[in-house]
């Protein structure tokens, strides 16, 4: 199950989730996410609305693998993010509900 909270800012997301134990920065790992996406699981999703500019929105993902590696993921949450890794987390987290 999915949990999602809302929170002021990312850093308050990242600071909740790593006191969880999420504290794998899959950002600088992606591509074990794109060649096994299979092997994660989102635990929780954090999102973060800028309030005058859209191009601040964002999502934070807590996300758990397979073997029990626990980390996060930030991603831009605008209609113009283009990242690979993102769009298959948000497919997970849509599959997911």
């Amino acid at each position: 199950m999915i949990r999602m909270y809302h929170y002021a800012t990312v850093s308050k997301a990242l600071d909740q989730l790593n006191e969880k134990g999420f504290t794998y920065d899959f950002n600088l790992n992606e591509d074990v996410i794109k060649k096994n996406p299979e092997k994660f699981e989102i635990v929780h999703v954090y999102r973060y609305e800028g309030n005058s500019d859209p191009g601040d929105e964002a999502v934070v993902y807590g996300i758990k693998s397979t073997s029990g590696k626990k980390g996060v993921y930030v991603a831009g949450f605008s209609a113009n993010s283009d990242s690979e890794t993102a769009k298959i987390l948000s497919d997970l987290s849509i599959k997911g509900r």
